[in-house]
């Protein structure tokens, strides 16, 4: 897909996540980078990128925002996919709508409990008859050495 669709984290460039890299808490990395877990993308690769929990952020949460998307309507809604690690002990990740509305974020999923150190696909849908931005947010309770959260290969379809 192109990088209008598709946030790799191979580069710097994802136009739905702007300026991912300056997101406190959040860390373009990969497995070689000597910061534990994981230890490759969720293709096996050491040398691909992804994001991952930055160890400053211990007990409090950080934010992925995506940009503000349009309204969706029956035709095209809103699909995205990613793939998401979570420590085993104490890492949490959900994912958040705040629509244009409304201050607060409302949750519309969290990482079930049992599928955890490995690799995980997801895809939710949104339903928005408003303007609305996505949040990713992340957090590790621990200060366990191999405690995290990463994320990667976040893909949003044409309804998005």
């Amino acid at each position: 897909g192109s990088s209008w669709n598709n946030c790799d984290f191979e580069t710097n460039l994802c136009k739905a996540l702007p300026e991912f890299n300056l997101q406190p808490g959040w860390v373009r990395r990969n497995g070689k980078s000597g910061m534990g877990p994981p230890y490759s993308d969720h293709n096996g690769n050491e040398s691909a990128y992804f994001l991952s929990l930055s160890s400053e952020m211990q007990s409090s949460p950080a934010a992925l925002r995506t940009k503000v998307f349009l309204p969706t309507d029956e035709e095209h809604l809103c699909q995205i996919r990613f793939h998401y690690w979570v420590s085993q002990m104490s890492g949490t990740f959900m994912v958040g709508l705040q629509k244009h509305s409304e201050d607060t974020v409302t949750y519309i999923w969290q990482v079930p409990g049992e599928l955890r150190n490995q690799w995980n696909v997801n895809t939710i849908t949104i339903n928005s008859t408003e303007k609305y931005e996505v949040i990713f947010s992340g957090m590790v309770e621990s200060q366990r050495q191999g405690e995290s959260v990463a994320i990667d290969d976040i893909t949003f379809s044409e309804g998005c």
